[in-house]
């Protein structure tokens, strides 16, 4: 469909060699791929639209590239997918207390002679932000018996109603969830979004979920919580900084569980991200619209934006 550069460039090659773009018309990226800046454009006159193998386009597209008219599309969508299968598999875990239990039989060696727990019918799912991901959430979650409400002040309720959930208040939304789930983007107005007084009015029983970016929490107000509110599990994908400083009590506390940031694609997943930005050129090589594009406007309440100058 193209014709291809000899081989991969990473920003350091391009760096020193900027000639190397000036042909160049179609880029194709992905996580470390290199910032469309003025020096970035000035060496590639000929570009007219970037596909990005990735998520968030915060650290490649700048507003000078959006002025020039160059096209962006990601693959946020694809990498979505395993970050909702994710949140799934995490949500009927910490309905059915398996982290806590699975860790009590451990330590003790032996069954817990009684068990209480949510489970996964009737209950009560809160999702933080109606994203790409959390949409894909709730289709995931059609097939069950679950109340779905959710925070999004920018979700209308025409759109609420057609994904089937309610919109409630931050707070409410805390404190009526059996399992609560983070998908806000990290941006200056959403750094410690999620408070102390969000996380303390949680139910009895009940797992808080960040598969999004740890700045979005308080991390000091979340360890205050953890440690006064054993009987919340607190699931961590992602932390603030990452990986937490050493000696973090996240490490030691027995009801926070951490993962490595590995909700997003990996390894073979990868592939998916791949195969939709080569869909995506052909549509673009046939004139038709681009299914993942990302325009200035529709990046201004996500993780697209690019960061102030």
């Amino acid at each position: 469909m193209v014709d291809i550069a000899p081989h991969a460039y990473d920003p350091q090659v391009l760096e020193k060699n900027p000639a190397l773009l000036a042909p160049v018309e179609v880029l194709f990226s992905g996580w470390g791929g290199p910032r469309i800046d003025e020096a970035f454009l000035a060496a590639a006159p000929r570009l007219k639209v970037v596909f990005y193998g990735a998520g968030s386009l915060q650290g490649i597209a700048t507003t000078a590239a959006w002025k020039t008219g160059i096209r962006f599309t990601s693959a946020y969508a694809a990498n979505g997918q395993p970050v909702a299968e994710f949140t799934l598999a995490a949500i009927i875990f910490g309905l059915k207390q398996v982290w806590p239990l699975a860790m009590s039989i451990k330590r003790t060696g032996a069954y817990p002679s009684s068990t209480t727990m949510p489970g996964c019918y009737g209950t009560t799912v809160g999702i933080i932000s109606m994203g790409v991901i959390a949409r894909q959430l709730c289709r995931l979650l059609d097939g069950f018996d679950m109340r779905r409400i959710v925070y999004d002040p920018f979700l209308s309720p025409a759109e609420a109603a057609e994904l089937g959930v309610q919109q409630v208040s931050l707070p409410e939304l805390f404190s009526q969830s059996d399992v609560v789930t983070l998908h806000t983007p990290w941006l200056p107005e959403t750094e410690k979004m999620i408070t102390r007084e969000h996380l303390a009015a949680m139910k009895p029983g009940s797992t808080f979920i960040n598969t999004a970016r740890g700045a979005v929490v308080d991390e000091a107000d979340l360890l205050a919580v953890a440690t006064d509110r054993p009987d919340i599990q607190f699931f961590l994908d992602v932390t603030h900084p990452e990986p937490p400083v050493a000696g973090s009590p996240l490490y030691t506390l027995p009801n926070v569980i951490l993962t490595p940031h590995i909700a997003g694609s990996m390894d073979g997943e990868c592939r998916r991200m791949g195969r939709y930005m080569v869909d995506e050129l052909r549509r673009w090589i046939a004139g038709q619209s681009l299914q993942w594009e990302i325009t200035a406007k529709n990046a201004a309440h996500s993780s697209h934006r690019p960061p102030a100058a």
